[in-house]
């Protein structure tokens, strides 16, 4: 729209015979170029913002958690069987966020939560601060990848998103990262958690690696990607459809799309699994989650769940800080204390919001 304004001013300024169609090239040219600066630009500004980020995360958990932030490799970007350099066949570099409870004793082991992030370009932020507090007091180490397409880190690492692929596998690496470099952490007590991106990534992942989680939780989950490009306006489906992700819309290669969802992978489900969804949810649709509920009742796979009715928040309500919000998250802590037999489990709400708030009561 911006370029045929620039071109019509133009056309009014110049007179007709000098309005020729080597000036309306060079002004598309010179309008390809400022939006190629504005990109990169905007990359430069996550970048900063992360950077501000993660000072905030010693700031808000530093007296609960001894925080590293390190740096490993996922598998290669996608097409690395043909590619022709050592960038398209290398094993990508991602950086990866370690919460450690500051009152363990190091020569015991402790249950690890992985904690992949939601949203299609997104980053691990403190958003999530009162959540890493919870769980820093039941004594849970937790480990959260920036997986491949993550913003803040640079356009190279935004344009290799893989959604519902090769990102499932860099958050399992995080988890065999954990296993392989700290003593600390028992490898028979393993969990998987994650709200709706992250819901997606959960499900993919102890359904890839059935035998790797004892235990999930996927909050208001991303499950059917062909269902969803349907109530999704064109700029969402740009994200997919971008010529270094997917390549294709959804009507053009509807198995691609079907090989991302959860819902064509329900079969696999072999892990304790709890589900929460939300009526009122303006991202993820309840009738999305649905399908996957009903899809999961249908394969008579053993699972729980909750469907919550006009919850405040929507999309976040269980992450929100409101009352309600804490009241269902201490029910997810008790469904994945059942499996994971954190060394300090919340008693009730109460000790949980003082965990989290400090000074609540």
């Amino acid at each position: 729209m911006l370029k045929k304004s620039i071109i019509l001013v133009l056309a009014i300024f110049f007179s007709a015979p000098l309005f020729s169609q080597g000036l309306i090239d060079n002004v598309e040219k010179l309008q390809d170029d400022l939006d190629e600066k504005f990109l990169n630009l905007r990359h430069r500004l996550d970048q900063l913002e992360k950077k501000t980020d993660d000072v905030l995360w010693y700031h808000r958990v530093g007296d609960v958690a001894y925080i590293d932030k390190i740096f490993m490799t996922g598998p290669p970007p996608r097409g690395a069987e043909n590619a022709t350099t050592l960038i398209g066949q290398n094993p990508v570099k991602l950086w990866t966020y370690v919460f450690i409870p500051k009152d363990i004793d190091p020569s015991k082991q402790y249950p690890l939560l992985v904690f992949p992030r939601g949203g299609v370009h997104a980053n691990f932020n403190t958003y999530y601060t009162h959540i890493i507090r919870e769980m820093m007091a039941q004594q849970y180490i937790v480990v959260a990848i920036d997986y491949r397409g993550s913003t803040g880190y640079g356009r190279l690492t935004y344009e290799r998103v893989d959604y519902g692929g090769r990102e499932v596998q860099d958050v399992y690496e995080s988890r065999n990262y954990m296993i392989e470099n700290y003593g600390i952490v028992d490898p028979d007590r393993v969990g998987i958690i994650g709200w709706s991106h992250g819901g997606l990534v959960t499900l993919m992942n102890i359904f890839q690696y059935p035998d790797d989680y004892v235990c999930a939780f996927a909050g208001v989950p991303v499950s059917d990607l062909v269902a969803r490009m349907g109530s999704k306006r064109p700029a969402y489906e740009d994200f997919f459809s971008a010529d270094y992700h997917i390549g294709d819309m959804v009507h053009e290669n509807i198995d691609e799309y079907r090989r991302r969802s959860p819902v064509y992978h329900a079969h696999k489900l072999q892990t304790p699994l709890l589900i929460h969804t939300n009526t009122n949810d303006e991202d993820v649709h309840v009738l999305e989650v649905e399908n996957l509920i009903n899809r999961l009742k249908a394969l008579d796979k053993s699972f729980e769940y909750e469907i919550f009715e006009d919850i405040p928040g929507g999309h976040s309500f269980d992450r929100m800080d409101h009352r309600t919000g804490r009241n269902i998250r201490f029910t997810i802590y008790k469904f994945l204390e059942r499996y994971l037999n954190p060394p300090k489990p919340f008693r009730d709400v109460r000790d949980m919001e003082r965990a989290a708030y400090r000074f609540h009561r």
